[in-house]
């Protein structure tokens, strides 16, 4: 399993985790989107729904009719009633991603320490890989 953890800076988090969705979709995979904030994925399927002009990623409420059948799903718990192979956890805070192939910690200034704690307790892990992005000039660059 592969952790990615992203560093914000210059772009707001519905942003970034549009590109990650292009990515995710362009893969072939689905994906769930976690945050315990409603206007948090209230504002990422915002975005999401105009991610292009000539393209939209579709997405839906973990809570709505036919979520199982959502490309991308938005939800409170890391529950991937979608089927969902990678995870985002767009609120900073780290949940334990079983049965996903790849998770993507976002995190700001208000939550570097977490995240610093949590790359620290992954530390060791069996069949973890972890990576560190930051954002440098507009592009993002493995740093770690």
């Amino acid at each position: 399993m592969k952790v990615d953890f992203w560093q914000l800076s210059r772009d707001p988090v519905d942003k970034v985790v549009a590109l990650i969705a292009q990515r995710v979709l362009d893969s072939g995979e689905r994906l769930l989107v976690v945050s315990k904030h409603a206007e948090q994925r209230e504002a990422i399927s915002r975005t999401l729904w105009k991610a292009g002009p000539e393209s939209f990623l579709a997405n839906g409420e973990a809570s709505a009719a036919g979520a199982d059948r959502q490309p991308i799903l938005l939800a409170e718990a890391c529950e991937p009633a979608n089927a969902a192979s990678h995870v985002i956890f767009a609120d900073g805070q780290y949940r334990e991603p079983t049965g996903f192939e790849r998770a993507f910690l976002l995190f700001d200034d208000q939550t570097v320490q977490a995240a610093r704690e949590t790359w620290k307790s992954l530390d060791g892990t069996d069949g973890l890989e972890r990576a560190f992005f930051r954002q440098d000039r507009g592009k993002w660059n493995k740093v770690a």
